[in-house]
C-alpha cells in the first residue's frame, strides 16, 4: 500500500497518522488519489491501520485530487481538513467532522475555502494558546485564514490573507523567487512558530524541505534553512510534519522507497531528531 503526505497528531496517549493514498493503478500517468487513511501507534513500532476514513465518493462537491490533509481536535470533535478538486472549478479546502480520531468523518457538504483558482490546497491547522485557530495552505502562494470557533468557517472580515513571499522569509529559490513550494506544516514550540514546507532550491528539479520561524502566528517569517535535502532518485515531491510524542521529536516525510515506488507511488517515513538549543533545526538525514 502506498501512502504519502503524512500528518501525525497526538490525542491522549496515542499518535495518529493521517495520510493520502496513492492508488496502485494510475490514471493518465498522474497522481491517482481518491481517499484518505489513518493509522495509530502507542510505541512508534507497532501500527494499526484503521482503514479509509473519507473518500471523494463522500464529498458531493469534489471529483478528484484527494491530496494532503491534517486533523485537529476541539471541544471533543475532530476536524479533518483536506484539499480536493471542485467539480467544474479549481482546488478547494474542505472539512469533515467526527466524534473519534478514526472516524467516521462526515463532510460539511461545501468547501471551506474556495477562490476559483488552483492555489488553495495542502491545509495545515493549528490552535494557538489563546484559542485562535489558523489554517494555512497554498501552492505556490502561502495563504491563511483565521478559523472561527466552530472550525468550519473563517473570519470573512479578515478574509484569505496572502503571506508576503520574500527571500528573507522563505529563502532564495526557484519557485517565483523563493524556495517555498507547497505542503506547509504549522506548529509552535517554546513560543516560536514554525512553518515547515516543501520547496525548490536553485539547481534542483525535486523538492527539499525547508523551514521558517516567527514570533507571531501570522509572521513576518524568517527563513531558517534546510530540514531535509532533495530525494533526487525516487520521487519529485516530499511533504513534512513534526510531532512531539513520549518525550521525543519526530520528523515525518515521504519517499519512493517501497517496491515499484516513485513519483506516484510514495511511502510515508519518519525519523527521530532533536532541536538545537536555540530552537533551530539542523538538516535531517533521510532514514
Amino acid at each position: 500500500m502506498y501512502t504519502a503526505d503524512p500528518a501525525p497528531v497526538v490525542f491522549n496517549d496515542t499518535l495518529y497518522l493521517y495520510t493520502t493514498h496513492d492508488e496502485d493503478v494510475l490514471k493518465n500517468n498522474f497522481y491517482t488519489m481518491e481517499n484518505w487513511y489513518v493509522f495509530s501507534t502507542k510505541d512508534m513500532v507497532n501500527w494499526t491501520n484503521h482503514g479509509e476514513i473519507l473518500s471523494l465518493d463522500d464529498i458531493t462537491w469534489a471529483d478528484d485530487r484527494a491530496w494532503a490533509p491534517q486533523t485537529v481536535e476541539r471541544n471533543g470533535k475532530y476536524y479533518f481538513y483536506y484539499p480536493a478538486h471542485k467539480i467544474d472549478g479549481g482546488m478547494a479546502v474542505g472539512v469533515a467532522i467526527a466524534d473519534s480520531p478514526v472516524g467516521p468523518f462526515k463532510d460539511t457538504g461545501k468547501p471551506l475555502v474556495y477562490q476559483d483558482d488552483w492555489i488553495d490546497f495542502d491545509p495545515t491547522v493549528f490552535i494557538d494558546d489563546d484559542g485562535q485557530a489558523y489554517l494555512y495552505f497554498g501552492n505556490p502562494q502561502l495563504r491563511y485564514v483565521l478559523l472561527n470557533e466552530d472550525m468550519v468557517s473563517y473570519n470573512e472580515e479578515v478574509g484569505v490573507v496572502d503571506v508576503p513571499m520574500t527571500v528573507e522569509s522563505f529563502g532564495e529559490g526557484a519557485n517565483g523567487g523563493t524556495t517555498y513550494g507547497e505542503g506547509p506544516y504549522f506548529t509552535k514550540r517554546n513560543g516560536l512558530y514554525y512553518m515547515i514546507f516543501a520547496g525548490f532550491r536553485k539547481g534542483y528539479q525535486t523538492e527539499y524541505i525547508g523551514y521558517s520561524t516567527s514570533t507571531s502566528p501570522t509572521g513576518p517569517w524568517k527563513y531558517g534553512g534546510v530540514v531535509m535535502e532533495e530525494h533526487e532518485d525516487k520521487t519529485f515531491t516530499n511533504h513534512p510534519a513534526v510531532v512531539e510524542y513520549q518525550g521525543h521529536s519526530y520528523f515525518f516525510y515521504h519517499t519512493g522507497d517501497l517496491p515499484d515506488g516513485g513519483d506516484f507511488h510514495r511511502s510515508v517515513a519518519f525519523t527521530e531528531f532533536e532541536y538545537n538549543e536555540d530552537g533551530s533545526i539542523s538538516p535531517i538525514e533521510k532514514c
